[in-house]
C-alpha cells in the first residue's frame, strides 16, 4: 500500500453531480441541491487547470431519475457542461442514472431493462473497462447486482473473465454503490450492496487484488483496506447527505448538514511506478457560473500525504476517538426502519491533509479490537503510532503488544517515579519480549504550579527539564544499558516550543536517549478559555519547527480537534465536524516546504516588531525563516530587509509569492538562498 519508484502520471476522481434539468433550480427542497450545476462548472474548470490524464465520475451524473420526464433534459445539460471538459471522461452508472439497486420500500423507481436501455442512449455503456499505460480501469454497474436481470449475470459473466484475462495488470475499479460503508459484514441499507451480491464481489476482490476501488453515493468520506485492495468512498460536488451529520459533537450546519461546504470535493490520484496516493481536493462549494472563466490559480505549496511524507518527529495527540463508530438514526428519508452503523472517517481525511503521519494513541486502542484493525489499516496508509500506557501494560495488553509490536513505533510508559526502580526491570523484560522501543514517562503528583487557597485537582506527566540531573544519575544506575530509548517532556503553555527543543537536544545528549516533547496548549487553569485561533496556531507552527529543526527532538502536538466542551477548552487544528481551520493548513504548508533534506533550527527565535522569527537551514544550503503573527500583526517588510528574500509562502493558504511584502497577512515563511 506504500509508494515507491518513479511517479507516472495523475487522474482524478468525481462523484454525484446531481446536475439538474435547468440552471438554479432542483427538485429538491434544498437550497444547495440548486447550486448543482454551477459547481460542477466549477469543478470542470479546476480539472482543466489540473489536466489529469484522464477523469472518472462514479455516478448519479444527474439528479432527475430514469422514470421522470426531466431526465433527459438533465442528461443534456450534463453532456453540454462536461463538453468544456479537457481531459477524457469515463462515467459509470449511478441509481438516479439507471435506477435503484432493488429496494421494496423506497418510492423510487427501482434499475430494469428500460432504464438500462435509456441510460445507453444517453451515456453508453453500463459495464466495461480500458486499459490507460500500466492500469486496468474497471466500470462496474452496481445497481444491478441481486435485480436478477439478464445484465446482472451477462455483467457477473463479462467481470470474472476480463479480471481473470488481466489478472497481470495493475487493477482499479469504480462502482457506484460501495460494498460496505464502514464493515463487511454490516447489515444491508441504501447505502451498500446487499448480500448475496456483495460477498460474490468481496470474493472477486480478494482472489484477484485489485490496487484499488473508487466508490460514490453515500456523498462522504471513508476509507478501507481488505488485503492489498484499498477502498474509498468520496464526497459528492454537489453536496453531503446530511444523515451522517450524527457523527459530530456539534450542531450539524448549513441546511441541517447538507451543506457543509468544506465536505464537497474531488480526489486526484498520484499513480507511482509502485502503488498510488490519493489526495481530497475540497471545492467548498465554490460555483462558476455559464459563460465565466477560472482565473489561472496562484503557486502553491504542495501538501506531502502520509504515504509521501518524510516527517516522522512531529506527532500528534488523539485524545478524542478517531475510528469512532456511531449509530445513525432512522430518518424517513432513504433509511426508516432500522439504524447503521457508521464509522467517523474524517479525522483519518484531516491527517491525511496535513501530511501528519504519527498519532499517540492510549494503549486502549491496541487493545480494543475494532480500534486496533483500524490501526493496521492506517499503518499500511504510511500512519505511526505511539501507544502510551499509565503504569506497566497488562499482562494481556503485553501479549497484544507482542503480537502486534510491527503496529507500535513506540511505547510509552508513564509511571509514579517513586516506583522508577522496579518499573526498569519490567520494562527490560517486555522490550526483550517485544522489541518494542520504550519512551519514558512519569505522572507529576505535586506539580508547583498550585493555585493558593484552591484544591488542586489538575493531572501533568512528562519530566521537567529541571530533574535531567536526577534522569542521569537514575539511568547511569538503573539503566546503564539503555533500555529506556527515549524520555517525555512537558511543555507548559508558557514556554516556548523552540526554547524548549534546544535545551531538550542538550538534555538527549547528555542522557543518550531521545527527548520527546508533549507541547501543551492549555495552561494550568481547567477553567481558562483558549480559542485564540492565532496564538495557538503559532505554538502549532513553532512546535512543528521544534520537531523538525532540532537534532535528538521529536515533539507532539496538541490538540487536534477543537475542545469546546468541558476542561481546558481550546481550539485545534480542526474544528468538531473535522473540516480544516487555520492551524491544519499551516502544519499541512509547513510539511510541503519541508518534506526534503534535514533541517536544522539556527538557536532561538528573534523579535521583530513583536513577532517571533525562526530561521532554519537545510543540507541542500536552503533557508527558511518562519514569521509568526502577532497582536500587532507581522512585521513589515523594511524590518525583514536584509534577508535577501526569494519569495514568501502565506501558511494560510500555501500561495507562494516573489513579492514577500505583499504576502505579509498571516503566519509566513520566508524562502531565502538556494530553492
Amino acid at each position: 500500500m506504500g509508494i515507491s519508484g518513479k511517479y507516472l502520471f495523475t487522474f482524478a476522481v468525481i462523484a454525484d453531480t446531481h446536475i439538474n434539468q435547468k440552471e438554479d433550480y432542483s427538485s429538491s427542497s434544498y437550497p444547495c441541491n440548486a447550486l448543482a450545476n454551477a459547481r460542477t462548472r466549477r469543478v470542470v474548470a479546476e480539472l482543466n487547470q489540473i489536466a489529469p490524464k484522464f477523469v472518472m465520475h462514479l455516478g448519479d451524473m444527474i439528479n432527475p431519475v430514469p422514470e421522470l420526464a426531466t431526465y433527459a433534459d438533465a442528461a443534456g445539460h450534463f453532456k453540454s457542461l462536461m463538453a468544456d471538459l479537457q481531459p477524457p471522461l469515463y462515467l459509470v452508472s449511478g441509481n438516479h442514472d439507471v435506477g435503484d439497486k432493488p429496494v421494496s420500500w423506497m418510492p423510487a423507481g427501482t434499475v430494469n431493462e428500460e432504464y438500462l436501455a435509456l441510460y445507453a442512449s444517453h451515456f453508453g455503456d453500463h459495464f466495461y473497462a480500458f486499459d490507460t499505460d500500466e492500469l486496468h480501469i474497471v466500470v462496474i454497474n452496481a445497481p444491478i447486482i441481486n435485480s436478477d436481470l439478464a445484465a446482472e449475470e451477462t455483467q457477473k459473466n463479462w467481470l470474472e473473465k476480463d479480471l481473470a484475462e488481466n489478472a497481470h495488470k495493475r487493477t482499479f475499479f469504480c462502482l457506484h454503490y460501495p460494498p460496505y460503508v464502514s464493515n463487511a459484514d454490516e447489515n444491508g441499507n441504501y447505502d451498500n450492496i446487499d448480500e448475496p451480491g456483495r460477498t460474490w464481489l468481496l470474493n472477486l476482490i480478494k482472489q484477484h487484488g485489485p490496487e484499488a476501488i473508487f466508490c460514490g453515493h453515500v456523498h462522504n468520506f471513508w476509507y478501507d483496506v481488505r488485503g492489498e485492495t484499498e477502498f474509498y468512498v468520496l464526497p459528492s460536488v454537489a453536496f453531503v447527505r446530511q444523515d451522517f451529520s450524527e457523527m459530530y459533537r456539534i450542531e450539524p450546519g448549513d441546511q441541517y448538514g447538507r451543506n457543509d461546504e468544506p465536505k464537497l470535493g474531488f480526489y486526484i490520484v498520484r499513480v507511482f511506478e509502485q502503488g498510488h496516493v490519493v489526495e481530497f481536493i475540497r471545492t467548498y462549494g465554490r460555483t462558476l457560473e455559464p459563460g465565466r472563466e477560472l482565473p489561472m490559480p496562484p503557486a502553491r505549496v504542495s501538501v506531502p500525504q502520509p504515504k509521501e511524507s518524510a516527517i516522522v518527529s512531529v506527532g500528534l495527540d488523539m485524545r478524542h476517538a478517531w475510528a469512532e463508530e456511531l449509530l445513525i438514526s432512522p430518518s424517513g428519508c432513504i433509511d426508516e426502519f432500522e439504524r447503521k452503523l457508521a464509522r467517523n472517517d474524517y479525522p483519518v481525511l484531516a491527517l491525511w491533509e496535513m501530511g501528519l503521519r504519527l498519532m499517540r494513541v492510549p494503549i486502549q486502542d491496541l487493545i480494543d479490537i475494532k480500534t486496533r484493525r483500524r490501526m493496521e489499516v492506517m499503518k499500511g496508509s504510511g500512519h505511526l503510532f505511539q501507544v502510551y500506557s499509565y503504569g506497566m501494560p497488562s499482562p494481556a495488553a503485553c501479549r497484544l503488544l507482542t503480537e502486534h509490536s510491527a503496529l507500535v513505533e513506540r511505547l510509552e510508559i508513564i509511571i509514579n517515579w517513586e516506583n522508577a526502580e522496579s518499573a526498569i526491570a519490567d520494562i527490560a523484560s517486555l522490550t526483550h519480549e517485544t522489541g518494542l522501543r520504550v519512551y519514558l514517562s512519569r505522572v507529576n503528583r505535586k506539580d508547583t504550579a498550585k493555585y493558593t487557597g484552591r484544591y488542586y485537582h489538575m493531572i501533568s506527566h512528562g519530566f521537567v527539564f529541571e530533574e535531567a540531573d536526577e534522569l542521569a544519575a537514575f539511568f547511569d544506575v538503573h539503566d546503564n544499558a539503555g533500555t529506556i530509548a527515549g524520555v517525555m517532556f512537558n511543555v507548559a503553555r508558557e514556554q516556548h516550543p523552540a526554547q524548549a527543543a534546544l535545551a531538550a537536544s542538550q538534555i538527549a545528549e547528555r542522557l543518550g536517549r531521545t527527548a520527546c516533547l508533549y507541547v501543551k496548549t492549555t495552561s494550568g487553569d481547567s477553567a481558562e478559555v483558549l480559542m485564540d485561533d492565532a496564538a495557538n496556531v503559532n505554538r502549532f507552527a513553532e512546535t512543528a519547527i521544534a520537531g523538525i529543526g532540532v537534532e535528538g527532538v521529536e515533539v507532539i502536538l496538541d490538540t487536534f480537534d477543537d475542545v469546546d466542551r468541558g476542561y481546558f477548552v481550546r481550539s485545534g487544528l480542526v474544528d468538531r465536524r473535522f473540516n480544516p481551520k487555520l492551524g491544519s493548513r499551516v502544519i499541512g504548508n509547513l510539511f510541503g516546504l519541508m518534506n526534503r533534506g534535514v533541517w536544522t533550527l539556527q538557536g532561538d527565535a528573534q523579535e521583530i516588531e513583536g513577532a517571533r522569527v525562526l530561521t532554519l537551514s537545510s543540507d541542500g544550503g536552503e533557508t527558511l525563516v518562519l514569521v509568526l503573527s502577532s497582536p500587532r500583526g507581522l512585521p513589515s517588510a523594511a524590518a525583514l530587509a536584509g534577508r535577501n528574500c526569494l519569495r514568501a509562502v502565506d501558511l494560510g493558504t500555501g500561495i507562494i509569492d516573489d513579492r514577500p511584502a505583499k504576502i505579509l497577512v498571516g503566519p509566513t515563511v520566508l524562502q531565502l538562498g538556494e530553492v
